[in-house]
């Protein structure tokens, strides 16, 4: 695999539409042995910043999981945290990606998460920057979900794209969504486990607005099981929670910066 330096845009593009074509055809075991074929373990060992946001906004984008967190985690973690570790959930609850419960995990939104009673002490950083890019991606497919629609519907004789106070809502979702990015962008290399601690909380808010945006755009058709917007809010809603919700995150950042007294600098301008 080469490294990032001998990546070029058309490079990337190219590697971008393979792993697209390939998560929309394939999920969970089968997708972890495809990411496994294509290089995913040289990819993000050689070029770590490149391949998590690819990989995890195209999990968001296609709707497809895989057990590559797990990966990200284990990169900064001990050995002892075991090759499955527990992962935190909102509510100090702990998960682990285990494809063993997939029959018993439709309430977390898809994906083969099973609850335990406690975890370990895993570096989460760079795993925190990953599920926020993953949160972005699903962000992102219901914003294109909820646009196609505007488009296609037509009331009083024009497209609902039209009527500003749809317009409003998909600008506000699509504002949430590149603040988060640039949060997730951030290189954190002053304050790493707050820059991504804030920049998950922020991704899990965008994905929330996007939720509740694009529900009230697509209107009566988006509750329905036949329409694809609710398998993404349903991801949403588990992803936001996976590593500390938003809130929780949210929470937690206000109340070292109570104690410490001061405010880094997470971006230098």
């Amino acid at each position: 695999m080469a490294g990032q330096s001998e990546w070029d845009a058309q490079s990337l593009d190219l590697l971008e539409d393979g792993l697209r074509k390939t998560m929309l055809s394939t999920s969970g075991t089968e997708l972890d042995a495809a990411l496994a074929e294509l290089g995913w373990s040289e990819m993000l060992s050689d070029m770590s910043e490149v391949a998590i946001p690819l990989v995890f906004r195209l999990l968001g984008e296609t709707g497809s999981h895989a057990s590559v967190l797990n990966d990200v985690v284990l990169l900064a973690s001990s050995p002892d945290e075991g090759s499955n570790p527990a992962l935190p959930y909102a509510g100090g609850g702990w998960v682990v990606w285990d494809y063993t419960c997939a029959d018993e995990s439709s309430a977390l939104g898809g994906l083969p998460l099973r609850r335990v009673e406690e975890g370990g002490h895993p570096r989460l950083p760079d795993a925190r920057r990953a599920v926020g890019w993953w949160l972005a991606g699903c962000a992102r497919a219901m914003l294109a979900l909820a646009r196609q629609h505007a488009l296609d519907r037509v009331q009083f004789g024009r497209p609902i794209a039209s009527f500003q106070a749809i317009r409003h809502r998909l600008a506000e979702t699509l504002v949430a969504i590149e603040g988060a990015e640039a949060a997730l962008t951030l290189p954190g290399d002053d304050n790493p486990d707050l820059t991504a601690l804030l920049a998950k909380a922020a991704a899990g808010k965008a994905a929330l607005t996007a939720a509740k945006h694009c529900q009230q755009v697509l209107a009566g058709i988006g509750f329905t099981a036949e329409h694809e917007l609710h398998r993404h809010i349903e991801r949403a809603l588990v992803l936001d929670g996976l590593l500390g919700s938003s809130r929780e995150l949210t929470r937690r950042a206000g109340a070292g910066l109570r104690a410490r007294g001061s405010v880094p600098r997470l971006a230098h301008l």
